[in-house]
């Protein structure tokens, strides 16, 4: 009798710790491990990824951002297209097993061509048109798995896995690539994205016998529509004036971003590529698992807390307040310290705000003018923030300290945005509020 009480209370602590019912924890689990396979098989590259870029200098590194523009939103229409011909339950598995082959293909031709340049350019944007999908594909399946209600529940238990995979793909990296380089992280990241086609049925299964979800179907309509009209968002963003401060407010935090990104690169030009990869990898793994603190004991306690303005605004001024400490000590440590720092704000604080921002929005509005913020607006400014870097840095000259002062005033007006943001945030809240009262 004692037993069963002890087990009862146990049971009550685990199930008010992660809100998961008895019949959803096989699920739960195995969707898990499935997102902490996915981001661990990106995280392996990406560390190599970015260390290539430092190997084509500013105006290489520019052109190649502009071609994976280009190739991204291609993608993206196609993938768009695709999903109104082929059937879902096909296209998931589909996705990773074609990334893995041309994984498998990039490996063999870069062991093949005698100069690796353009291979290695392949490599870099085909990684980074694979970051498109890998999560975006997972959690599209998720919502055909789970219906809304376990959704609400069990999203933020299974969106743990992503951050797991985000600190080991880069330690596999970080001590692996001096033993099998660039070529042999290639092919265990396509191993591990085999891994989907044996996971997918068993959660297909499991959304029948343990879930009972058998009649749900995910609501691909938003990717399907980037396929007919990737631009259909444009005329609702530009007619709503709060769309637009979004629009100026990760404007000016991808203009930090890539700057941070490419003197990164210019410092870490005269190393190799495995101490580049390496230097990159610890920057992932700081900064992930700094985020996962972060993010558990501090996020929703500033915004609820302290409100929006405060929660936009912390980032960028914490950004301008950090230039002091890179004008007075332009060196690669000082800066990789500023770029984990500001990256952790960002993905602790800055990036689950900007979420919210569109909570305030009819479903019609954040249906047309979401994917062209977060493609257009974002991967757009990527180019074009990188073109204005390389402007200032090699035609006009400007080292470390002066790319340093440039960044502080772009934070300073990032400040500004991000109050005004939060004001009318605030002001659309409060209209919410009273008309639905």
């Amino acid at each position: 009798m004692a037993g069963a009480q002890s087990e009862k209370p146990r049971a009550s602590f685990l199930s008010s710790l992660a809100n998961v019912e008895r019949n959803e924890w096989a699920a739960v689990l195995v969707s898990f491990l499935l997102v902490l396979v996915l981001m661990t098989s990106y995280s392996i590259l990406k560390p190599v990824r970015d260390a290539l870029g430092a190997d084509w200098g500013n105006v290489g590194l520019s052109i190649t951002w502009t071609i994976n523009f280009g190739l991204s939103l291609f993608a993206i229409a196609l993938y768009g297209v695709a999903l109104t011909y082929v059937r879902f339950r096909v296209m998931v598995p589909g996705v990773y097993v074609f990334f893995a082959m041309t994984f498998i293909a990039l490996y063999f031709i870069r062991t093949q061509v005698p100069d690796p340049t353009l291979a290695n350019k392949g490599f870099y944007v085909w990684v980074s048109v694979f970051s498109l999908f890998n999560l975006s594909v997972f959690w599209s399946f998720m919502t055909d798995v789970f219906n809304k209600s376990q959704a609400r529940r069990l999203f933020g238990v299974i969106a743990a896995g992503t951050t797991v995979g985000a600190i080991l793909g880069p330690i596999i990296t970080a001590s692996l690539v001096d033993n099998i380089g660039a070529n042999g992280l290639l092919l265990l990241s396509a191993a591990l994205l085999i891994v989907p086609v044996f996971v997918i049925p068993v959660l297909r299964n499991l959304k029948v016998t343990r879930l009972k979800n058998e009649d749900l179907q995910a609501d691909l309509s938003s990717q399907q529509s980037l396929g007919t009209n990737p631009f259909s968002g444009f005329t609702v963003l530009f007619s709503d004036r709060y769309l637009l401060w979004i629009c100026a407010f990760i404007l000016f935090y991808v203009t930090i971003n890539t700057f941070v990104y490419f003197e990164i690169q210019d410092l870490t030009r005269e190393y190799s590529l495995e101490f580049r990869a390496k230097v990159w990898s610890w920057i992932e793994i700081t900064t992930n698992a700094l985020t996962l603190i972060t993010a558990a004991l501090i996020t929703s306690r500033i915004v609820i807390k302290l409100g929006m303005q405060t929660a936009l605004a912390m980032v960028p001024g914490l950004v301008a307040l950090g230039i002091v400490a890179l004008v007075a000590s332009p060196v690669l440590l000082v800066l990789g310290i500023f770029q984990i720092g500001r990256r952790v704000g960002n993905y602790a604080i800055t990036r689950p705000s900007r979420e919210m921002l569109f909570t305030v929005l009819n479903r019609e509005t954040r249906f047309k003018a979401k994917p062209v913020i977060d493609v257009v607006i974002y991967r757009g400014g990527d180019v074009l923030t990188a073109w204005l870097f390389t402007l200032l840095a090699d035609k006009l000259g400007l080292g470390l300290s002066g790319i340093a002062v440039v960044i502080g005033g772009v934070a300073l007006a990032w400040v500004y945005v991000a109050v005004r943001l939060g004001r009318e945030y605030q002001d659309r809240t409060l209209e919410s509020s009273m008309n639905a009262a």
